[in-house]
C-alpha cells in the first residue's frame, strides 16, 4: 500500500475514534450534570413521585447505556430525538428542525467572514514575510499581537460603541430570521463579522509568516536565491507551496473556529446562530438540543482537522516520493 494511502486512512480511523470518544463525554457529562430537566420544568415544590413520573414519560428513566446506543444510532441517521421544549403541551419540535436554521445562520456568518479573512491572512502573511523586519512587518506584528491579546467579547463591545452607538453606521442587535432578505442578512452580521475576522486574520497571518520564513533558511531556497531568482518568486513558487501543510492546518483550525468558537459572539450580538441556541438550550435544561449542537460542533472540528492533515499528508514530498 502507498504511504500517502496507509497515512490517509490512519488518520480517518482516528477521526472516527475520537469522535466515538467525544459521544461518550458528550452524553456522560450531560447525564451527571446537577438537577435535570424535570426539576427545571416542575419546580422545586414538585413530589419525587412527580418527577419520577414525568422522567418516565420521557424515557429518562431508562438505564444510561441502552439511553446512549439509541442516542447514537438515531444520530448517524441524522435524528437527535425531540427537544423538550415541547413537552408542557405545546407543539413537540425535532430537534434536527429547531438547529437547522440555526445552523444555517451560523455557517453564513463563518462563510461570510472566511471569504474575506482567509485570502487576506495569505496575503498579510507573504507580504510581512516578504519584507522581514521593515516599518509595514512591524506595524502589522503589533495590530494583530493587540488584538489576539484581546478576549472576542471585549473586541465586540468596543465595534458596537464605535460603530452601532456612536456613528449608528450598523445595528448593535444583529437579529434575523429565515425571512430576512440575503443582502440585509449580510448587512447585520457585519459587526459580528467582523469581529471574527481580526481574531482569526491575527492568527492565520502570523503562522503564514512564520511558517513561510523558516522555509526561507532552508537550502534550495539559498540556492534559487543564489540564481538571482527574486525574493517574491522565490516565496511564492518556491517557499509558499512547501509552506501548505501548517498553512492549511492553521486555515483548518480557524474555520474551526468560526463555527465551534462562535458562542460567545453569536450571544453578545444576539444573532440566532447554532452557539446562541446552545446557551438558551442549557438554560432551560434541554439536554437533546445541547447534545445536538455538541455533537455537530465536535463534529465539525474533528472533520476540519481531518481535512487538514490529509492534505498535509499529501503535499508531503517525502510520502509522495518514498525511497
Amino acid at each position: 500500500m502507498h504511504p500517502v494511502l496507509r497515512t490517509v486512512l490512519q488518520r480517518i480511523g482516528l477521526g472516527l475514534l475520537t469522535l466515538f470518544l467525544v459521544t461518550i463525554i458528550i452524553f456522560s457529562s450531560l447525564s451527571m450534570l446537577p438537577g435535570g430537566f424535570a426539576e427545571a420544568v416542575l419546580g422545586q415544590s414538585a413530589t419525587p413521585e412527580t418527577v419520577a413520573a414525568f422522567n418516565h414519560q420521557l424515557g429518562l428513566d431508562r438505564p444510561a447505556f441502552v439511553r446512549y446506543v439509541e442516542w447514537v444510532a438515531n444520530a448517524s441517521r441524522g435524528d437527535f430525538g425531540d427537544s423538550y421544549a415541547g413537552v408542557d403541551g405545546s407543539i413537540k419540535r425535532s430537534v434536527t428542525d429547531v438547529i437547522a436554521p440555526r445552523l444555517y445562520n451560523t455557517f453564513f456568518l463563518a462563510i461570510m467572514t472566511a471569504v474575506v479573512a482567509v485570502p487576506l491572512s495569505l496575503f498579510l502573511g507573504v507580504v510581512t514575510a516578504l519584507h522581514r523586519n521593515s516599518w509595514f512587518d512591524r506595524m502589522i506584528n503589533a495590530a494583530t499581537l493587540t488584538t489576539i491579546a484581546m478576549p472576542e467579547f471585549f473586541i465586540a463591545y468596543v465595534l458596537i460603541v464605535f460603530f452601532a452607538i456612536k456613528h449608528r453606521w450598523f445595528y448593535s442587535l444583529s437579529t434575523v430570521d429565515p425571512s430576512t432578505p440575503f443582502w440585509e442578512h449580510v448587512y447585520r452580521a457585519t459587526l459580528p463579522s467582523l469581529t471574527l475576522m481580526l481574531v482569526i486574520i491575527a492568527y492565520m497571518m502570523r503562522m503564514t509568516r512564520a511558517a513561510i520564513i523558516n522555509l526561507l533558511a532552508s537550502p534550495y531556497i539559498e540556492m534559487a536565491r543564489l540564481k538571482g531568482i527574486s525574493p517574491a518568486r522565490v516565496i511564492l513558487h518556491h517557499a509558499l507551496p512547501s509552506a501548505w501543510g501548517p498553512i492549511v492546518t492553521v486555515i483548518a483550525f480557524s474555520l474551526a473556529y468560526l463555527v465551534v468558537g462562535v458562542v460567545v459572539v453569536e450571544v453578545v450580538f444576539v444573532y440566532p446562530g447554532i452557539g446562541q441556541l446552545m446557551v438558551d438550550a442549557v438554560s432551560s435544561r434541554d439536554v437533546p438540543v445541547v447534545q445536538g449542537c455538541t455533537l455537530i460542533f465536535a463534529l465539525t472540528y474533528i472533520l476540519l482537522n481531518l481535512i487538514a492533515d490529509i492534505i498535509g499528508i499529501v503535499t508531503n514530498p517525502r510520502l509522495l516520493h518514498p525511497k
